[in-house]
This record gives C-alpha cells, structure tokens and sequence, in this order.
C-alpha cells in the first residue's frame, strides 16, 4: 500500500468523532470542501470507500474503520514516544533535595551517590543531614524532595514512599558482658553499663526514651550527643554501650571494634527506616531517578531479616 496521508486520516477520525462532515470540518477549523478533497484522495489510493456519504449519519465502512483505528494507534505510539524522550530530556539536568539522618550516610556515599552522579552528570544533588523530627518538619515545609528516615513520628501531610525493616540494637565494646551474652538483650540490663545516647530529637533517641519510660527505667547517660560518630567512638573505645541499627555501625562490626545484639523490646525490635514525601506531591522525575537508584544499590532500604 502507498504511504497514507495523515491529514487525511486525521480528517477521517474527526468525522468519526463527530459524526458528520461539516462538524468535523468545523472542529479542525478547515473548509469543508478540504475535508472531502483529501477524503476523496484517500478513497482512491486505497481503491475503496471510507464513508458513507449518503443519510444523516455519515458512517464510516468498515476499511474506514480500520484506518481510524490506524490513526489512533499511531497517535498514540507518537505520544508515548514523545513522553519517553521528554523524560529522558529531563534526566539530562535537573535538581534533586534529599534530607537524611546521620546514620545512613555511609551507606549514602559508599554505594549510592557516586553511581547516581556519574549515571546522571547533568543532576545537582543537595544532601543535608539531619534528626527525624527536623527531616519531618522541613520536608512537611516543602524544602526538599523526599526524606530518609529513622524511627521518625507518622505526619499527616507526609507520605510514606518505602519502608524496611531495622531494629534498634545495643552495640557494645566486644568484651562488654552484654556482648558476650547469648540472645536478646533486656532492656533493663543495660542500666548498671556507661550508657552513651543520642539526642532526642532523632528516630534513635526517641525511641530509646520511649521504651526506657514503657519499661519504666531511668537512664542516667556518662555521654549525651546529637552525633552518630561521636556516638559510635564512645562504643569503639572501650568506654561502655550505646543504641544504633547494625547497619550503622556495619564496618565496625565487620572489623570487630564493636558487637551488636537485638534487644527484646517490640518497640526496637520493629524499628524501621522509612523514606517519605509530601502527600499528594509527585516526585519529579530526577527525584524518581535517584529513589529506583537507592532502592536497587542502597544497603539501608533492604529489609534486615
């Protein structure tokens, strides 16, 4: 078959949306008599009659029935063409915000951000660090695109993108007597240790304060501090215990300066990392980009089993 005129086909598939000639003609702003000239041009060059011309209805038969069908697939494989290139176009360049807790920087760095950069060299990424409760406020205010997690609060203007699984351990120096133990640590055995904790205005320290008041324990920490890594240093040096997701402290632990152990608490038990966004708010395309990024090489959005 020759190459079919997509003016014709277009004029074709008006009339069948609209039912009539003139309709159609006034539709696409054209002169009617165009319409039926190229209509006509069509009928010859595929040897049959596309409408019927005759009756108030101006049907179209079955081979113009085809040729609509033709036309409106192939619109629609243009379409989808289409929005396929732009969002390749839009990966080219772009921003991406990300607020994330402490803990999960390593991880962030070593296997995440470096790929993602070098995949998409025309993406800024801007990476700030913060505690559960700030990343939840500043997100729910709009100033970044998602936000990594820990233990944060549920927000209602927040959605919650993924979550996995990662409980809250003890770690602890490796000839710590609670290292040493077999089993699931209680929590009340860890009152009579130097305790270090986290402020509470992280996931960690929150949660810690939470089950220590359930339990109705007080804690009198020799170390208070708003950082991971000083955190991890008192625990390391032999000084005495401190709360962290194994996942934190995995180099340590793989290097044998520290030795985590699960608590038997529900509520550390089912501590969970969680990555959320603003309800109701589409991510933009690089944001989605680096998202399926951190799934597929992010250590912390893999379930600990």
């Amino acid at each position: 078959m020759k190459q079919l005129n997509t003016r014709s086909l277009e004029y074709l598939n008006a009339i069948a949306r609209y039912g009539s000639l003139r309709k159609a003609a006034s539709r696409l702003n054209v002169d009617p008599s165009t319409v039926s000239r190229l209509l006509t041009q069509l009928e010859d060059r595929i040897g049959m009659p596309i409408w019927d011309r005759t009756g108030g209805g101006q049907r179209l038969t079955e081979a113009g029935s085809e040729l609509v069908a033709y036309y409106r697939k192939m619109e629609a494989g243009e379409a989808a063409v289409l929005s396929r290139i732009n969002d390749l176009a839009s990966l080219r360049r772009g921003e991406v915000k990300i607020i994330v807790g402490e803990g999960f920087i390593t991880d962030l760095i070593s296997s995440s951000l470096e790929s993602f950069l070098s995949t998409y060299p025309g993406i800024r990424l801007t990476v700030d660090i913060a505690g559960a409760q700030d990343a939840v406020q500043w997100l729910a205010e709009g100033h970044f695109d998602f936000a990594v997690t820990y233990a944060s609060v549920a927000n209602p203007k927040l959605h919650c993108l993924l979550e996995t699984s990662h409980p809250l351990d003890l770690i602890a120096p490796p000839k710590h007597p609670l290292a040493q133990k077999e089993g699931p640590i209680s929590f009340n055995e860890i009152v009579d240790s130097p305790l270090a904790l986290i402020d509470t205005s992280t996931g960690m320290g929150r949660l810690v304060s939470l089950v220590a008041e359930t339990n109705h324990v007080r804690l009198e920490p020799r170390l208070r501090t708003n950082s991971v890594t000083v955190l991890k240093s008192f625990v390391a040096s032999g000084v005495g215990i401190a709360f962290m997701p194994q996942l934190t402290v995995s180099q340590e632990v793989a290097d044998g300066s520290i030795v985590a152990r699960p608590v038997d608490h529900p509520l550390m038990r089912d501590a969970s990392a969680r990555v959320l966004c603003v309800e109701g708010q589409e991510l933009t395309l690089p944001a989605q980009a680096l998202l399926r990024h951190l799934q597929e090489n992010a250590q912390f959005l893999t379930a600990v089993n």
